[in-house]
């Protein structure tokens, strides 16, 4: 099993329109609501994959009912989110049709008392145990320690579980620091992290701040991993046009189904990038075309040195 953490999970609303003008009132063309929030996106992806998947992290109000209500649809994915007072919050992608393009507006989510903070890792601590791997991911609602993930972190790697992180800012700083098996950040995040905007430069600071490989997403141009076992680049075999959003949360997915089935470091990247750039052609934000991934992962070109981190 797959343990997946969101803490800020999230009801996701696509609005399309035929054409998105300021100041002005739109008719919606097609409107679609899936449960959300990047750790659900990856558990979403995971158990398309085959593999079994337990989503956690926290859930409040009539949204989070509703995301919950969505997640017993998905196969393969056990819901053990923690209630919260708060509502959980809605995200609102407006995809332009006429030129593809996608405005998101997210709201804050739910604020989390110190008393469902402490439930939430009482039963993070009990779903460890089960896992074959973690993942992290997302912002930290209001009311979470900005240091929540390096005290998750520390609890996977005490259970000898890997566990990969992929948030943003002092969340990411602070994570990287309690030594995560996998950072995913992208490149802006990792400028942000180290004070670089040279890729491999960045990548380089990152494990020196204690992350064991740092695989940097690089939009369009795939991905750079940097591990114990050597350094490679990843890049999709054309570019392809549609929404972004979720790209990355299907290259985590990506990861992890190679972690957990042990694959070379060029087999899980190359899943990873095909992976993404399969969720950016999806008519659907956040989901895969299978039959796009299909087709491109054995065409992503992986280059590197088995040698060279």
């Amino acid at each position: 099993m797959i343990l997946t953490v969101t803490l800020n999970t999230a009801l996701d609303i696509t609005y399309r329109v035929r054409s998105l003008r300021p100041h002005t009132s739109h008719r919606v063309t097609d409107v679609t609501e899936r449960p959300g929030g990047k750790g659900v996106n990856v558990a979403r992806v995971l158990a398309a994959l085959g593999h079994e998947v337990t989503v956690t992290g926290f859930t409040g109000g009539a949204t989070g009912r509703a995301v919950q209500d969505r997640l017993t649809t998905a196969e393969g994915v056990l819901d053990a989110l923690v209630p919260v007072t708060g509502a959980t919050r809605r995200t609102i992608a407006v995809v332009d049709e006429h030129t593809g393009d996608t405005t998101q507006l997210n709201e804050p989510g739910p604020t989390v008392t110190p008393a469902e903070w402490s439930a939430f890792q009482e039963a993070y601590e009990a779903l460890v145990p089960s896992a074959s791997a973690v993942a992290l991911c997302g912002s930290l609602p209001p009311g979470v320690p900005v240091g929540a993930y390096a005290g998750l972190v520390r609890t996977a790697k005490a259970a000898g579980v890997p566990v990969l992180l992929d948030t943003s800012g002092e969340a990411l700083r602070r994570g990287v620091a309690a030594r995560p098996d996998i950072v995913k950040p992208n490149a802006d995040e990792l400028a942000e992290l180290t004070g670089s905007h040279d890729p491999l430069r960045a990548t380089q600071d990152a494990r020196r701040r204690g992350a064991r490989s740092v695989i940097a997403s690089l939009g369009p141009e795939g991905l750079l991993a940097l591990t114990p076992e050597g350094r490679w680049r990843a890049t999709p075999p054309t570019r392809v046009h549609g929404n972004p959003t979720g790209a990355g949360d299907s290259a985590v997915a990506g990861l992890l189904s190679g972690l957990v089935e042990d694959l070379p470091w060029p087999s899980r990247l190359a899943r990873a990038v095909a992976l993404a750039a399969a969720t950016v052609v999806a008519p659907v934000a956040g989901e895969f075309d299978r039959e796009a991934y299909e087709e491109l992962v054995g065409r992503v070109t992986v280059t590197g040195d088995a040698t060279a981190a």
